[in-house]
């Protein structure tokens, strides 16, 4: 039976429960964040807490949990429900007022929920023992603030379902312009001549966890160039590697795009040190 958190206090997930009149049901209205833990080390914790009290200001909910009150629950509910390789979802709402309406109410206490559910084990940084990604691409309909991780999350859906519907595991999105933003779980990069190159940050984009370490990995050992600049939709159909990276995922290899093979349809070898890299350093963040 698997044991969540819900305002203060630890108790089963069938016994957790929330009001119906709660912003987060009727509107959306919250941040979340999901750090991998992987028998019970956690990856990322602090830029993941602080990403989410950027979150958490920028939509104005008041709350002032500690990192280390965050760090208490995610290490109690590993160890409640079985400390193997779990995600530890973090929810914030700005709780449940007694009308619905739109302007943000006053003096509500915010609704604080987490649970924790299996993710894949680490992977492995081999070309030949991964399991590749097949993506569709799309044009990204979404709101113009994908830097804040909002627990509105419908137009993410879509864009992930439009991939799912096509046999994919993941849809790569472009702006209005034919410029790769992102994919809609995960950060996108591509390698050309060596290069790693990811586009920037802005509204458009929501700044990952995972993109955040990688880049900061790899720019320290140096062997692997990084670029941060616009990456155009043509340029991602001709790249050599093609990468997508979240918390579940890692850093994980694109072998197609759109049906079309990316470079000549194998994992790349920059994937594999990079990937080499990531998992011997990702626990220092």
């Amino acid at each position: 039976m698997s044991i969540v958190y819900l305002n203060g206090e630890y108790l089963p997930m069938e016994e957790a429960k929330i009001s119906p009149m709660d912003r987060g049901f009727l509107f959306g209205d919250g941040i979340y964040e999901v750090i991998p833990s992987y028998n019970g080390k956690l990856v990322g914790f602090g830029p993941h807490i602080d990403r989410m009290n950027d979150g958490l200001s920028a939509i104005d909910i008041k709350f002032d949990y500690s990192h280390d009150q965050w760090r208490d629950i995610a290490t109690q509910l590993s160890e409640k429900n079985g400390a193997g390789n779990l995600g530890i979802y973090f929810h914030v709402s700005r709780g449940a007022d007694s009308k619905r309406n739109h302007a943000y109410p006053d003096n509500v206490p915010a609704t604080v929920f987490a649970f924790s559910f299996e993710i894949p084990p680490e992977p492995i940084a081999n070309r030949n023992q991964v399991k590749p990604y097949k993506v569709s691409t799309t044009q990204d309909l979404r709101w113009k603030r994908c830097n804040i991780k909002s627990t509105a999350l419908l137009g993410n859906v879509m864009h992930y379902q439009h991939g799912h519907s096509e046999g994919n595991g993941e849809t790569i999105l472009y702006n209005e312009r034919g410029e790769m933003t992102e994919g809609s779980a995960v950060n996108a990069y591509i390698v050309k001549d060596g290069k790693v190159i990811t586009s920037p940050l802005d509204e458009q984009i929501l700044p990952g966890i995972t993109r955040l370490i990688l880049l900061d990995i790899l720019r320290k050992d140096g062997s692997i160039p990084v670029e941060e600049r616009v990456v155009t939709m043509d340029e991602l159909r001709t790249a050599d590697e093609v990468w997508i990276s979240s918390s579940s995922k890692e850093v994980a290899p694109v072998i197609e795009v759109d049906g079309q093979p990316v470079g000549d349809g194998s994992v790349g070898e920059v994937w594999e040190k990079a990937q080499s890299l990531f998992t011997a350093n990702k626990y220092n963040y």
